[in-house]
């Protein structure tokens, strides 16, 4: 068995190339740091503004690269996890996850901050007068990857961390929808069964208690085939995201319009398309399921005193507190709702209009929404202007708008 190194294969602690490419990396750190930003963008389809959407997380960058540059100057300076290096890049982890950022891309930006980094100190080292035994080059490389595999567990980590902590919250509510949906479903079943045994056993019924119990058992059964429906659209948004198709903003909107036009026309609601939408690509899935749920709602519960019942669709690019999001807006003119039941809209089987309004449903539609949007990164509200309701749901803004790519698209550097 082999014994450990002699000394004639024993790196120098000091290395003299060490020190002038650390140095190297803190002079240049501002054009890598454009260069990372620029790549990111190529590789995600999305601004470099929008990798790091604030001042604050944009310092965050090279702040990481000052962290590597000692590692490598000095092997004693190990990236530990209570560095500010590592408090940053575990900022960055929780910033990528608010933005809806799956763990491949986050691999794939470190990826690539490696690839321009060693490219970058390839070329620099060339130039340099320093001695070096080639034992003490290959040292270096391998503290640079060290710093930059440090990073990304902490990054990735963080991401993980907080994607975990979801899914636990998402497992405690299915638990509790499960109990629910099973008593809802138990009580439907239930009255179907007892208004059945009524019609069967009682003979002389009059025709309008028959048809009392006859209408019963009808609106029981939609309910339960609106339940099943939404069961099914819920388990729809488990799926991976990337697996679903995307499609232009303006397409899915028609799409959902086309979805409730027969119940927009029998409940005389008129539902109009602002002409401005942008022209950005979208979960086809998400905003489709999304904004049905929305107009069906509204629709549903449109003020029947009104000649002129009528929803609009819109949408605009904004900028949120994680970044740049698409917002989509469904305003009408209908019942509102009443203050006191505003808190609880989105809550799974609660209706605020159950009380004063006729209309069938099981209080699942808000939830749907909200369940549906979280799960890539976005969040669902409503507003309450004068008249009418406004439900919105933002997701982040992860592509460009087409019209817009090619002038705010930025210079293209050179591949590491």
């Amino acid at each position: 068995m082999a014994g450990p190194p002699s000394a004639a294969y024993q790196v120098r602690s000091e290395c003299p190339l060490a020190g002038a490419l650390a140095d190297k990396l803190r002079e240049s750190k501002a054009d890598l740091v454009l260069h990372w930003l620029t790549r990111i963008s190529e590789r995600m389809s999305i601004h470099p503004n929008r990798v790091f959407p604030t001042d604050d997380l944009l310092d965050h960058v090279p702040i990481l690269i000052d962290g590597i540059a000692a590692y490598l100057e000095d092997p004693a300076a190990v990236v530990g996890t209570d560095t500010p290096v590592v408090g940053k890049a575990m900022e960055l982890g929780r910033l990528r996850y608010t933005q809806g950022f799956d763990a491949h891309e986050i691999l794939k930006e470190y990826e690539i901050l490696g690839g321009i980094l060693f490219t970058y100190l390839a070329h620099a080292s060339d130039q340099m007068t320093e001695p070096c035994e080639k034992s003490e080059l290959l040292v270096c490389g391998h503290r640079l990857f060290s710093a930059i595999a440090v990073i990304q567990a902490a990054t990735t980590t963080q991401y993980l961390r907080l994607a975990d902590e979801r899914v636990a919250e998402r497992e405690a509510r299915l638990r509790a929808f499960n109990h629910t949906i099973s008593h809802e479903i138990k009580n439907q079943v239930g009255a179907i069964l007892g208004a059945g045994e009524i019609l069967e056993t009682i003979t002389d019924l009059s025709d309008d208690k028959r048809s009392e119990f006859q209408q019963l058992i009808l609106r029981r059964a939609r309910a339960m085939k609106d339940t099943l429906e939404n069961l099914l659209s819920l388990g729809r948004t488990e799926q991976d995201a990337r697996q679903h198709r995307h499609i232009t903003l303006v397409q899915a909107v028609k799409e959902a319009r086309r979805g409730v036009r027969e119940a927009a026309q029998d409940a005389g609601v008129k539902v109009h398309l602002d002409p401005n939408i942008p022209d950005v690509e979208v979960n086809a899935a998400v905003v489709e399921l999304s904004l049905t749920n929305y107009l069906t709602n509204t629709i549903k519960y449109a003020n029947t005193d009104r000649a002129d019942r009528r929803v609009d669709i819109s949408a605009t690019i904004e900028q949120g507190e994680a970044g740049t999001e698409i917002v989509v807006r469904v305003h009408d003119n209908g019942l509102g709702v009443p203050d006191d039941k505003r808190a609880r809209l989105f809550e799974r089987f609660y209706r605020a209009h159950e009380t004063i309004s006729g209309a069938e449903g099981t209080g699942l539609g808000l939830s749907i929404v909200r369940d549906t949007v979280e799960s890539i990164g976005g969040r669902a509200w409503a507003e309450f202007p004068e008249r009418g309701s406004v439900f919105a749901f933002a997701l982040p803004a992860r592509r460009e708008p087409r019209s817009d790519r090619r002038e705010s698209e930025p210079p293209t550097l050179a591949s590491p």
